[in-house]
């Protein structure tokens, strides 16, 4: 079965066929780097990992970039207000969002091109836009005209009449028609600025995206990501800019994902309910956030409340804990020559159903819902008598590829040995002794982590490991 994508541009889920065989161009957008990023930064970041992840299971090298706009009016606002450099302050808040997303668990982009790295390419596609009649330069400002590409408005499905009449004209502004958007800024006295054909200036935000995918990834790519909050007016500029200038088609696949609410409001500064994932991260398991943000399809709005996360943290317990339960057995099982050819289908069926969920629009709310059966019928496989370290391994093995897919890592906790263990318990008795309370009930805790029980007794403290096997 093919992997199908919703795609924006045409409202519809369409079988996926790369431009190049076994490759994929991906290219999403990234923050504007002001500030510490919120959580609702953080969903793309997950959401597109997962996609570039599934890509990678199914066999696709993917070429993935995720920009930086380290240049903007945020920026350099931000500086000023600081006291800072614009590189300082753009560097700062880089090295902040990788920290956050890395925590996350999302993997390194083939690319990570920045605004201020691009800016040669970014004049050169302007002044070709401005020799094709897409662009015009009034007093050290480049505008681009809407109303010179044919089928603007189609990645947002408005007709130009309707998004001109939502339109205005700015002070200061010296475009010539309301829906005409920057190409390039004159710069104000003392601002941070590059020379250019059309004097000292910088970047609008939309053309620095069609210069970076051109520049990285080809003039046509495979998807183009991003939140659904970009669609207009950045995505359609995208648009407008890129095909105008390399006269094809930009991107063949464009998504989306859905908003954020917090506890059943949208997210926003004016509500005071703007969350920081930094700060949601030293609160709670970044494994934990990550599996939460995709218990809901990409496409659907998600409510993020502490009982829905803790909620999250007790299913993944549940996985994890499925999981080491067959590790446990699979150290005490038989290598029986004869497996259960029955339980191998039951694993193999599920994979297909947890492929079938992925193909769908890269479904995983119904993928978690496949590994939550896998990890069942695992619980289910241990109450037999005998098992096979075949049949143990390849349960294994399937919840270790579908959690990967997914960005999540199972962390095997390191067993006490033996030895360790007396040595422990020599030390509680003796604290013990020494009236060291605190100090005994600590060992005793962390060896009931370990899944050790302790029993005092006459003769003295007796260990067992706890039954793992249930």
């Amino acid at each position: 079965m093919a992997i199908t994508i919703y795609n924006t541009l045409t409202q519809e889920k369409e079988a996926f066929k790369p431009l190049e065989e076994g490759k994929v161009s991906m290219y999403v957008c990234g923050p504007t780097v002001y500030n510490y990023i919120h959580i609702g930064n953080a969903r793309p970041a997950i959401v597109f990992d997962t996609v570039r992840r599934y890509f990678e299971y199914k066999g696709y090298q993917v070429d993935y970039v995720l920009n930086f706009t380290d240049v903007d009016d945020k920026i350099i606002k931000a500086a000023n207000e600081l006291g800072e450099e614009v590189p300082d302050v753009a560097n700062r808040f880089i090295d902040a969002y990788l920290d956050d997303i890395g925590a996350l668990g999302v993997k390194k982009a083939t690319y990570n091109p920045r605004v201020t790295e691009t800016m040669d390419d970014i004049i050169e596609f302007i002044d070709n836009l401005i020799d094709k009649g897409y662009a015009y330069e009034v007093d050290g400002d480049v505008y681009f005209k809407p109303r010179s590409f044919d089928g603007y408005g189609k990645l947002s499905h408005q007709s130009i009449d309707e998004l001109r009449s939502g339109a205005r004209i700015q002070v200061g502004e010296k475009k010539e028609d309301p829906l005409d958007f920057a190409l390039w800024k004159q710069a104000k006295d003392g601002e941070i600025a590059w020379g250019s054909p059309w004097g000292e200036g910088r970047p609008g935000w939309h053309i620095e995206c069609s210069a970076m995918v051109r520049k990285y990834l080809g003039d046509t790519i495979d998807i183009h990501a991003g939140g659904q909050d970009l669609t207009f007016p950045h995505h359609e500029n995208e648009i407008a800019q890129s095909e105008a200038m390399n006269e094809q088609s930009f991107a063949n696949y464009w998504m989306h994902n859905g908003y954020i609410n917090i506890d059943n409001e949208k997210m926003s500064k004016s509500l005071g309910n703007f969350v920081l994932t930094k700060d949601i991260i030293a609160m709670h398991d970044p494994q934990v956030i990550r599996f939460f943000m995709l218990s809901v399809h990409y496409r659907n709005p998600i409510n993020f409340t502490e009982e829905l996360l803790q909620g999250a943290k007790n299913s993944l317990d549940r996985i994890k804990n499925a999981y080491m339960n067959l590790e446990h057995r699979k150290k005490a099982s038989m290598n029986l020559e004869r497996t259960s050819e029955e339980w191998l289908e039951t694993i193999n069926e599920l994979k297909r159903q947890f492929e079938d969920a992925m193909d769908d629009d890269l479904n995983t709310a119904n993928a978690i819902s496949v590994l939550f059966e896998l990890t069942k019928e695992a619980n289910r496989y241990l109450e037999e008598k005998q098992t096979s370290t075949q049949v143990i391994e390849s349960f294994q093995e399937s919840i270790d590829s579908i959690l990967n897919v997914l960005g999540i890592q199972i962390e095997q906790e390191e067993e006490l040995l033996d030895e360790e263990i007396e040595d422990l318990i020599r030390e509680r008795v003796e604290a013990r002794k020494n009236r060291n309370f605190n100090r005994a009930d600590e060992i005793r805790d962390r060896l009931k982590e370990k899944k050790i029980i302790l029993e005092d007794t006459p003769q003295g403290t007796r260990w067992k490991r706890a039954d793992n096997e249930s």
